[in-house]
């Protein structure tokens, strides 16, 4: 959690885990040489918060540490809980960037990842759910992940520090309560004394199954991705022959190196059988804030969508640049005497004199056709693109090169059969599709 020399942002919400997270932090500082802040979330759900900011104010005045209260707006939809854990942990990110904070220091204890794993398991969670609290999770770490309430409670009397008690901890609405002062007391009296420790073996269980699945996917996805700008792909085939767990941590991790924030949960198990249905999606779709398309046995994940190629104009000779795609469509006449035809897809040529002075470079439209050179004459453009095994999303994005409505190139794939280099031509107009300086 710790290597020293850390600035770290204390979540302090005035209750006897947070203060008594902030009371060791400090006593470890000069050990480890941590360099300490406060925050104080006041998500106004009670008149009487503004008691609970200004007792953390005058409890870091008091301790020397500088500290900051920060009030959000918790939305009145659904879960009432998840919204305020989503507005005070995005308070604590932002607060972080603006003092420099390597960590982020929260105050859940033993007891509070025992709570998490009975009410996961009532929901019908699985390995990843049954895990409970991460000790650790990016830059927010849990110091008191493996300690019991009851005893911080006894430090804190033996520091002479107090806490302040938040009534809706009590409010039986919330079901994190209920299970606090309802369920746990029973199971500790009459089923297993040691309910706690019992319910943290799971998670930590849970969470060696769930690192090893990592670990693996993680092997996984370095094997398998292939680079694509700013996009992983992956061979389907590859991924539909790991195992359910591993192939949706594979998604999860993927997305996770393209900037998504998403949690596993089902939102990866999910989206693993669309990619992997039969037939796949014909369509891009959103998963865990990433784009995912699934074409000609490859499965694409990026961040975004990729921007159109618009229809430019290319005057013959000159260049025209793509920067969509990152490439510059370039076209020079050239005597043919010892020309020598080029047999590469990005270096095509044409007769000169069965061609206008001026082209089109545009993406392709719905009912394109086109007839490749050497080909069994014209046909739908999307299938010579299916058949050349195109996947959609680079489809899109491929470089027509057009003259008179007829097109005469489809740029780094295949040109069509117009205006062939012949012995009696004179003049060649040589097109290359070249990546943009």
């Amino acid at each position: 959690m710790l290597a020293g020399g850390e600035t770290v942002l204390v979540a302090v919400s005035g209750g006897a885990d947070s203060v008594a997270l902030l009371h060791l932090l400090l006593t470890l500082s000069p050990e480890f040489a941590l360099s300490l802040h406060v925050l104080h979330v006041d998500h106004g759900l009670r008149p009487d918060s503004d008691r609970d900011a200004a007792f953390v104010r005058q409890l870091a005045a008091r301790l020397g540490v500088p500290a900051e209260v920060a009030r959000v707006t918790v939305p009145p939809d659904g879960s009432l809980e998840a919204a305020a854990r989503a507005e005070r942990y995005a308070a604590l990110d932002a607060h972080a960037r603006r003092v420099g904070a390597d960590r982020i220091a929260v105050g859940h204890t033993v007891d509070d990842q025992a709570e998490t794993v009975l009410m996961r398991m009532m929901a019908g969670a699985g390995v990843r759910g049954l895990a409970g609290i991460p000790a650790v999770r990016g830059r927010v770490i849990r110091p008191l992940i493996e300690a019991r309430r009851t005893d911080l409670v006894t430090l804190l009397q033996a520091a002479g520090l107090s806490w302040i008690e938040d009534p809706s901890n009590r409010d039986p609405r919330f079901l994190r309560n209920r299970i606090r002062h309802e369920l746990m007391p029973v199971l500790r009296a009459s089923y297993r004394p040691d309910i706690v420790a019992t319910l943290e073996r799971i998670a930590r269980l849970c969470r060696n199954t769930v690192e090893a699945i990592e670990r693996v996917a993680s092997r996984e996805l370095d094997r398998l991705a292939i680079a694509d700008d700013d996009a992983i792909v992956l061979a389907h085939d590859a991924l539909a022959g790991l195992p359910a767990q591993v192939a949706a941590e594979v998604l999860r991790q993927a997305a996770g190196r393209l900037g998504s924030r998403a949690p596993l949960r089902a939102w990866a198990h999910r989206g693993l059988a669309r990619v992997l249905a039969s037939p796949p999606p014909r369509r891009a779709f959103r998963l865990g804030g990433v784009v995912v398309e699934v074409s000609s046995g490859r499965v694409r994940l990026a961040a975004s969508e990729r921007a159109s190629l618009p229809a430019r104009e290319l005057t013959v000779p000159g260049t025209v640049e793509l920067p969509e795609i990152g490439r510059v469509v370039q076209a020079r006449v050239v005597t043919a005497a010892d020309y020598v035809v080029p047999r590469v897809a990005v270096r095509v040529a044409f007769d000169a004199s069965r061609l206008p002075s001026r082209l089109i470079v545009r993406a392709r439209r719905p009912g394109d056709r086109f007839a490749p050179f050497g080909g069994q004459g014209e046909r739908r453009l999307k299938t010579f693109l299916i058949d050349e095994k195109i996947p959609r999303w680079e489809r899109a994005r491929l470089p027509l090169v057009e003259a008179d409505g007829r097109i005469l190139w489809v740029g780094g794939v295949r040109r069509g059969d117009a205006a062939p280099v012949t012995p009696r031509t004179d003049r060649v107009v040589e097109l290359l599709l070249i990546p943009l300086a």
